[in-house]
C-alpha cells in the first residue's frame, strides 16, 4: 500500500476571478505545501468545496496535482457522497488518473444503517485498487459511524484507516484499541490533533497547515519523540489559531487568510459566501500572532 503520510493538508480549491477552478494556482499551492510540512494532500474534500464541484472538474483536479507533486506527496481523492455507484465509478476514474489513494465519507441525507455504511464502504473499496481512508465527520452528515462499524471495516484489505471527526474520544480510543493490525486514526479536527496522537492515533488531516504546517509538524514530532510537554506546549500555543479558523463554516475562513497572507486562492463558491466584516476583524487578529509556513510567490 502507498504510504500517504501523518500530515495531510484538506487543500483548497483555488478559484479565478470568474469562479472557475484555477488548476495553475493550485499545482502551485499543492507544492508549497509540500514545501512547508505536509506529506500528503486530500483534494476534492470538504475545505476543497467538493460538493460544488463537477466530477470533470475533480478528475482533472486529481491529474493535475499529481502531475504537480509527482513522487513528493500522496494525492487522496475524495470521491464519495451519498451515491454508491456514482462513488464507485468517480474512484475508479481517481484511480485511473494517478490518485494515490481515496477519502470516503460517511453518506448524508439517506441516514444509512450501520450495516448500509458498511455495505457502502465495502462496495466502493471493492471497487479500487487504492488505499481506502474513512472519514466520520457528523457535525456535516448528522450520521456517525460508530466504531463497532468503522473496526469490521478496519479488516478489509484496502481500507487502511479513518480521519475521525466526530470529536467522541471515547469512540476515537476504541477504534484505536479495536481496530485491525495496521490500521491507523488521523484526527479530523486540527484541534484534537495533540489528544487523538497521543492516544496511539496516527496524524492528521488539517485545515490549518495550509498556514502553519511546519509548526503542526513540530508539534507531531514531539509527541512521536515522547516529549508530551513540549507536544502540549505547541497545541496550547497553535490553539486560538485552530479555533478562530472555524467560526464560520470551513473553509470560508481558510480561503479569506491564504488570499491575506498573499496566496491567492480566489473566493469560495455559493453557496458559501465571503466572511462577514466582524469575523474578518476576529481572523485577522489572531492570525497577526503566528509565523506563516506557507511560501507565498513573489
Amino acid at each position: 500500500m502507498t504510504e500517504i503520510g501523518r500530515l495531510l493538508t484538506a487543500m483548497v480549491t483555488p478559484f479565478d476571478e470568474q469562479g472557475k477552478v484555477d488548476y495553475g494556482q493550485a499545482r502551485k499551492l499543492a507544492n508549497a505545501l509540500l514545501d512547508s510540512g505536509s506529506d500528503g494532500l486530500v483534494i476534492t474534500g470538504t475545505t476543497g468545496e467538493g460538493p460544488t464541484l463537477s466530477s470533470e472538474e475533480k478528475i482533472r483536479l486529481y491529474a493535475e496535482v499529481k502531475e504537480a507533486i509527482g513522487g513528493r506527496g500522496a494525492v487522496i481523492a475524495g470521491t464519495t457522497d451519498n451515491n454508491t455507484a456514482a462513488s464507485i465509478a468517480l474512484s475508479k476514474e481517481a484511480e485511473e488518473v494517478g490518485a494515490d489513494a481515496l477519502l470516503l465519507t460517511v453518506p448524508a441525507y439517506n441516514k444509512p444503517p450501520q450495516e448500509g455504511l458498511y455495505q457502502h464502504f465495502k462496495a466502493i473499496a471493492g471497487s479500487t485498487n487504492l488505499p481506502c481512508v474513512l472519514y466520520n465527520v457528523t457535525s456535516r452528515t448528522s450520521l456517525n459511524m460508530t466504531d463497532e462499524t468503522t473496526i469490521r471495516l478496519s479488516h478489509i484489505d484496502n481500507i487502511v484507516g479513518v480521519k475521525e471527526a466526530g470529536s467522541d474520544m471515547d469512540q476515537i480510543t476504541r477504534i484505536i484499541d479495536g481496530a485491525h493490525d495496521g490500521f491507523r486514526v488521523w484526527s479530523g479536527n486540527d484541534n484534537e490533533t495533540f489528544q487523538i496522537m497521543a492516544t496511539g492515533g496516527y496524524g492528521v488531516v488539517s485545515v490549518l497547515s495550509h498556514l502553519v504546517g511546519s509548526q503542526i509538524k513540530q508539534m507531531m514530532g514531539y509527541l512521536l519523540e515522547g516529549d508530551v510537554e513540549k507536544a502540549a506546549a505547541e497545541h496550547r500555543r497553535l490553539l486560538p489559531l485552530f479555533k478562530v479558523m472555524f467560526i464560520v463554516s470551513n473553509p470560508i475562513p481558510i480561503k479569506h487568510s491564504l488570499n491575506q497572507v498573499g496566496f491567492n486562492v480566489g473566493n469560495t463558491r455559493l453557496p458559501l459566501v465571503p466572511l462577514d466584516e466582524k469575523s474578518v476583524a476576529q481572523i485577522h487578529k489572531v492570525l497577526a500572532n503566528y509565523e506563516i509556513d506557507l511560501p507565498v510567490p513573489a
